[in-house]
């Protein structure tokens, strides 16, 4: 079973096979180092990260680049600000940058090239492109792309259906969503860059954002690669104008699948400093939340679908985690197993017990649905009576879900309160009736569980229970 997987551009679903038949290669969109990355940004980092675990574990070789933004805009105008180096200032975000994914348990790519090193690759793109007749220098000594030159421009974000304001050029790497203009792909040094430019055909400057990602693809990948990703924000005018450079350069299809993460809500609002609601991973912890319990969160929505995140879905999350964390114990003293397979050892594992989970990853990566299943099925496995061999499998099927979703589990904590049998027998039937909607049979299973002592909680995909008292 291949993963399919919802294409921006096309707006169907495609099955992803590798263009040369050998290696699936794909780019995402990285961070701007400016400052620390939020959940918001983590929320597409996770959700990739999750792409390529199914990918690789469903044996297909893959060659991961993600970029870093080092210079544009907000860094030149921020490292200014606070009396450092541009490289000085990006270094040092980066590397907080690298903490908080090794803390999310994120893969490392293959390859994360910086724009600063692409310079020279940046301005031949600019030479070509001028030379066809796609790009003009402007009297400021800026260089733009000519987008009438290019007829398909707009068909990722299909522009033809929107209105649009129309504008000459526009300078700024970042702009409104609804401007079409010619955009810049070499901009003229200005007094505020201070030390900040490079030597080009076309006098002192630096380059512009969207030809910055062009470049790296080009050189990391080659002229088509096999998918794109990155915030469903970046379809326009970024990933728009990435298309345009790149195929008006090269005479080739850019990239063949798009792959777009939608925006996630905080308390059912969008993120804001203003609001207080754009927490990064350090704060999130200040508050006594965990990595992992964080990406579970995150990894949890399916990535079409707007997350709302709360704190309080971060508290469903850690008894989610022990109720996992559990069952793989169980499931691993039953089969004489202790160690936690390593991944790279799990791509022929497959999911065992947890196929029904597998097929949800594959099918447009619906991580809800999968965890979902996750859960029933273990529901049905009761370590206790399984033999040896059945255990063993169902250990490593779990295990290969838990790599897919780039879980780490914790450990079981000693003081646990024992759950009598009856107890949680009582809970799965009042589960297994809220699946069924059965909500009379569920109310009255919740009193019975209530006059035993204990409180049922519900989350999205798992239940908890906790001692009265």
């Amino acid at each position: 079973m291949g993963l399919s997987l919802f294409d921006t551009m096309t707006r169907v679903p495609v099955e992803l096979v590798p263009m040369d038949g050998r290696e699936f290669r794909f780019y995402c969109c990285g961070p701007t180092v400016y400052g620390p990355a939020h959940i918001g940004n983590f929320r597409t980092f996770v959700l990739q990260d999750v792409f390529r675990r199914v990918l690789e574990l469903g044996g297909l070789k893959v060659k991961h680049v993600r970029n870093l933004t080092d210079v544009d805009d907000k860094t030149i105008r921020v490292s200014q600000e606070v009396g450092k180096s541009l490289t000085e200032f990006t270094a040092g975000w980066t590397e907080k940058f690298h903490a908080d994914c090794r803390a999310l348990h994120c893969l490392e790519p293959h390859v994360e090239p910086g724009a600063v090193d692409h310079i020279p690759q940046q301005i031949a793109m600019i030479a070509t492109l001028e030379r066809d007749g796609h790009a003009y220098k402007a009297a400021d000594g800026s260089v733009y792309f000519r987008v009438a030159s290019f007829p398909e421009y707009g068909r990722l974000s299909r522009l033809k259906e929107r209105e649009l304001r129309m504008g000459t050029s526009v300078a700024d790497d970042e702009y409104e969503r609804d401007t079409l203009a010619d955009f810049a792909l070499w901009k003229a040094r200005k007094a505020e860059d201070g030390v900040n430019f490079w030597e080009s055909p076309w006098g002192e400057g630096r380059p512009g954002w969207h030809l910055e990602c062009s470049a790296m693809i080009r050189e990391y990948l080659g002229d088509t690669i096999d998918l794109h990703s990155g915030g469903v924000d970046l379809v326009f005018p970024h990933h728009e104008n990435e298309i345009a450079q790149s195929e008006c350069c090269t005479g080739h299809e850019f990239c063949r699948h798009w792959f777009h993460v939608t925006h996630l809500l905080v308390d059912g609002a969008k993120m804001s400093k203003s609001l207080g609601n754009l927490y990064t991973l350090d704060e999130l912890a200040a508050k006594g939340f965990g990595a992992m319990e964080v990406r579970y969160v995150l990894a949890g929505s399916h990535y079409r679908a707007p997350l709302n995140f709360t704190l309080a879905s971060l508290e469903a999350a850690r008894p989610a985690l022990a109720r996992l964390g559990k069952a793989a114990k169980a499931l691993g003293e039953r089969a004489g197993v202790t160690a936690v397979p390593e991944y790279a050892s799990l791509a022929g594992v497959g999911p065992g017990p947890f196929a029904a989970a597998w097929a949800s990853l594959n099918d447009d990566l619906n991580t809800a649905e999968a965890l979902g299943h996750v859960f029933v099925a273990l529901r049905g496995l009761k370590a206790e009576s399984m033999t040896v061999e059945e255990a063993a499998a169902a250990y490593g099927g779990l295990h290969f879900m838990l790599a897919a979703f780039g879980l780490v589990l914790p450990e079981e904590e000693e003081a646990e309160v024992e759950i009598p049998e009856e107890v949680r027998r009582l809970a799965e039937r009042r589960w297994e009736a809220r699946l069924a909607k059965d909500w009379a049979l569920s109310d009255q299973l919740r009193t019975e569980i209530d006059a035993l002592g204990w409180v049922m909680k519900d989350g999205k995909v798992s239940w908890e229970l906790v001692k009265k008292g």
